[in-house]
């Protein structure tokens, strides 16, 4: 690890890389703030880095608990106790989400990569829940690895999918962390490159394993309904839905085409196959197009682009006593939901 501000000096790093942390970067204290460095090169000198404390972890709004499985897995070597209220539990501004005990030295130079982990674990399973509430028992896939650094848009997909309430993820590795398989058929690309979306269809229907579902975007050459139908028509059962991914430039997915083709698909009898919507999801238009008929949500930016929480972590007792800074209540507050975990 890096104990000294000497260590950080001598650290050499190529810039001829992806500039992102690897496990043990993070581990070794690389990612935090050179504050925590200076501190524990301050502190060693007059003997108190292994002092006795405890610090508590909260933020100033409300939401949903996400990210303690991996501070676990970031103290899981350190001489601490930690205490946490449940992953996938709401809670409420200025409430103590995590309680960890034990010597400074042992966890202090983590607390850039604690709050970091906890701030955008958070903020992204909210968002996610948000739009599963909204669906109202339809699945919420997770689209939104495409708006995120690759090094962490897995870390998104997996909170979106183990807290958030997603039903799947599009991320390989998101999907796999979350104890799932990734979910997803073509881009436009695919069906471009065809030339033909029916053609393209086919070609996949003859690729893939029947166990993969078949759904195809039927926004790329002509009408949306009229696309859908020649799909139906050509695959019959073995068609599982059309996704509706129309840009705005066409005036996007709106409830009116949803309605045209949920009726359209049903006059013919399509009734099972399912109407997947997508682009530029939110609560509001997730809630208006799930009562129009759409059956799937597939939600990029709402979750990827969720801002990060406040998180603020404070030292409340230093060796058994009571002592905060100005503003801060001393002594560990009293949660009742806190439980042990470490």
């Amino acid at each position: 690890m890096l104990d000294s501000l000497r260590d950080v000096t001598a650290l050499k790093v190529n810039p001829n890389r992806l500039f992102s942390a690897s496990h043990e970067e993070i581990k070794s204290g690389a990612t935090t703030g050179i504050y925590f460095i200076n501190t524990r090169d301050v502190l060693r000198l007059v003997n108190k880095l292994d002092t006795p404390v405890t610090a508590e972890i909260f933020t100033r709004t409300h939401g949903m608990f996400a990210g303690l499985d991996q501070v676990l897995e970031l103290l899981k070597d350190a001489p601490v106790k930690i205490e946490a209220i449940p992953e996938g539990e709401y809670f409420s501004p200025k409430e103590v989400l995590v309680r960890i005990t034990g010597p400074y030295g042992a966890f202090g130079y983590h607390e850039t990569d604690l709050l970091g982990i906890l701030s955008s674990s958070c903020a992204w399973a909210t968002a996610a829940r948000e739009c599963v509430e909204a669906a109202n028992g339809k699945p919420v896939l997770s689209f939104g690895a495409r708006h995120l650094h690759p090094a962490i848009s897995p870390v998104m997909e997996a909170i979106a999918v183990k807290f958030g309430g997603c039903a799947a993820a599009s991320c390989i590795l998101g999907a796999k962390l979350a104890g799932g398989e990734p979910s997803g058929t073509v881009p436009h690309a695919a069906i471009l490159i065809m030339g033909d979306t029916l053609k393209l269809a086919e070609a996949y229907d003859a690729a893939m394993p029947p166990e993969v579902g078949r759904t195809f975007l039927v926004d790329t050459f002509h009408d949306e309904c009229e696309e859908a139908l020649r799909l139906a028509r050509a695959m019959g059962d073995r068609l599982n839905a059309v996704r509706l991914d129309t840009p705005s430039e066409r005036g996007g997915v709106t409830v009116e085409l949803v309605k045209e083709m949920r009726y359209r698909l049903n006059h013919e009898g399509f009734n099972k196959v399912k109407i997947v919507v997508s682009g530029g999801l939110n609560p509001t238009r997730i809630k208006e197009l799930a009562e129009a008929g759409a059956d799937i949500f597939g939600v990029g930016s709402y979750i990827a682009h969720a801002v990060p929480m406040d998180m603020t972590m404070d030292l409340k007792e230093i060796e058994g006593k009571p002592l905060a800074k100005r503003g801060r209540l001393p002594g560990a507050l009293e949660n009742k939901r806190l439980i042990n975990v470490k």
